[in-house]
């Protein structure tokens, strides 16, 4: 039921022998170049797995500085607001104060 075909051919002792070493020889090339396809697709899996964790890594960072970016504006905000609401002396010689605040 098979749509392949066998055929035998006769060949001479020393034509056998030299198409026997080229398919060993053909073998190991094959063998060879998988291999080196294998450690090679493993080193693009590992250079992957690496730019994905530095970028993971400068994610994380981005948001730790935001957070201490916020946190720092929120302080500048709050001694910004205690100065502008200071008492100031109006002047010397009354020793009045106001609250000014600066806008």
């Amino acid at each position: 039921m098979s749509n392949s075909k066998r055929f035998k051919i006769i060949l001479p002792e020393y034509l056998n022998k030299d198409l026997n070493l080229n398919i060993k020889k053909n073998s190991k090339y094959m063998r060879r170049k998988l291999v080196l396809y294998i450690e090679d697709k493993k080193t693009f899996e590992e250079t992957d797995e690496l730019v994905n964790a530095y970028l993971e890594m400068a994610d994380i960072n981005l948001n730790i500085c935001e957070m201490g970016l916020a946190d720092e504006m929120s302080q500048l905000n709050q001694y910004e607001t205690e100065l502008a609401e200071s008492d100031v002396p109006d002047d010397y010689k009354h020793g009045k104060k106001r609250r000014y605040i600066l806008c």
